[in-house]
């Protein structure tokens, strides 16, 4: 395993999780840069037990530790903006690593250049999208610090390898040859990779999912659940006014109660790659639906069609790793302005893994039911519809007329006809 050291690093600042590829970075870039490690463990919502993930960091070789509670920040300035912008990578993934990337890539910035490092370090693989995400995060903040990135340079081909390696340097690590998932968590969401997934393209064992419960056993009654938002952000459940953190913990055990917020699919990954993952968003899952509900009452129709094509490619711009762009800026201005009106409530019912709207309301509404009802009123004369259709229509009439009678389709006669 030893390879060739570089000299000129000194100080490495590390993405330290305490799973299985972080956990023998420390021992390895010691080994093989023979440089100081620091590491960082941002808190954006996993549960661990830091104190110990602490302790696992400083045993494995780490000079220091910083423990960084990153939750507000991470859903008040990043996943909030998702949920405003409505971005679904390829429709389904709503974008759980992806959004965590960046202040986790930010923090570990501050902390190099505030202790005089000179690396930058991520347990990232050459096959996935995490690697670009990170980077392009460095580039933007500190494009002076060496990248790090162990999976492209050390021998390990695997997680088996990568299993034997910690043995063999008495590092423990939360999997095992029998459970091979590779899991990122955060508030909000827990994904699933690897071990039987890329083999098997339908969905995960049961045990595999973690926050919610399967549909089948989630009660036999709809729980009915009302969000609130202010501008296109959540405020408040059943009513009640909650900080962004405790929002997002309370919807989620809803949610997961009731077998919401499961996502198997197969996407295309940045690198090239189809890969195979499992997810569970159950938080999220809510607060696209109501918030989607929200904006289909609020925003009229010409800026509710084109924020639809923003949310595309806000999604892409955030599964690309280019969140500290230009452009991500300039798509979060436009998504902002959108947001002015969405003000209101929807009231959600979760059966059995289903969700469906039960209502919606909102101060800043542009239904009018004198205009959208089926009673005639002073609002609409309906007569105004012929020159409507005849202007619209203009086009395909003179089209039509510069057809030859020939290129036109033959009308076949009735049968009354032809007798």
């Amino acid at each position: 395993m030893k390879q060739k050291t570089n000299s000129q690093i000194h100080r490495a600042v590390l993405a330290y999780s305490g799973g299985l590829d972080t956990s023998i970075i420390i021992p390895w870039l010691r080994e093989n840069y023979g440089c100081e490690v620091i590491a960082l463990i941002a808190d954006v919502g996993q549960g661990d037990d830091y104190p110990a993930v602490r302790r696992k960091a400083l045993a494995s070789g780490a000079a220091r530790v910083f423990v960084e509670d990153l939750r507000e920040e991470f859903i008040t300035q990043y996943v909030w903006k998702a949920v405003q912008a409505g971005a679904l990578y390829e429709g389904k993934y709503l974008l759980g690593t992806s959004l965590a990337r960046p202040p986790i890539a930010r923090r570990q910035v501050e902390i190099a250049l505030a202790n005089g490092a000179d690396a930058l370090a991520h347990g990232c693989t050459g096959k996935g999208n995490d690697q670009v995400r990170f980077e392009l995060a460095y580039k933007a903040l500190a494009p002076q610090l060496k990248v790090i990135a162990p999976w492209r340079e050390w021998t390990i081909r695997s997680r088996e390898d990568a299993l034997k390696y910690a043995e063999q340097h008495n590092i423990p690590v939360p999997v095992s040859r029998r459970e091979l998932y590779s899991r990122d968590q955060n508030l909000w969401h827990l994904s699933h990779e690897g071990g039987p997934l890329e083999t098997k393209l339908g969905e995960p064992p049961e045990a595999a999912w973690k926050l919610t419960r399967s549909p089948f056993d989630a009660p036999n009654r709809e729980t009915a659940v009302t969000i609130g938002f202010a501008r296109g952000v959540p405020v408040s459940v059943g009513g009640k006014k909650l900080a962004p953190v405790r929002l997002v913990e309370t919807l989620n055990k809803i949610a997961g109660a009731n077998g919401v917020g499961r996502t198997d699919l197969v996407e295309n990954r940045l690198v090239g790659i189809k890969s195979h993952g499992a997810y569970e968003t159950p938080a999220g899952t809510l607060l696209f639906a109501a918030h989607h509900e929200l904006e289909a009452l609020c925003l009229d129709r010409e800026t509710f069609h084109y924020k639809q094509q923003v949310a595309l490619r806000f999604a892409d711009v955030v599964y690309n790793g280019q969140w500290f762009t230009p452009l991500r800026e300039a798509l979060e201005s436009f998504i902002g302005t959108t947001q002015r009106r969405v003000t209101g409530d929807v009231t959600l019912g979760l059966y059995k893994g289903n969700v469906r709207v039960l209502d919606r309301r909102s101060p800043n509404s542009l239904y009018d039911t004198s205009v959208g009802g089926f009673t005639m009123g002073a609002d609409y004369d309906q007569k105004d519809a012929e020159g409507f259709i005849n202007i619209l229509g203009l086009p395909i009439r003179l089209e039509a007329a510069k057809r030859r009678p020939s290129a036109l389709p033959r009308r076949r006669p009735s049968r009354r006809s032809a007798r």
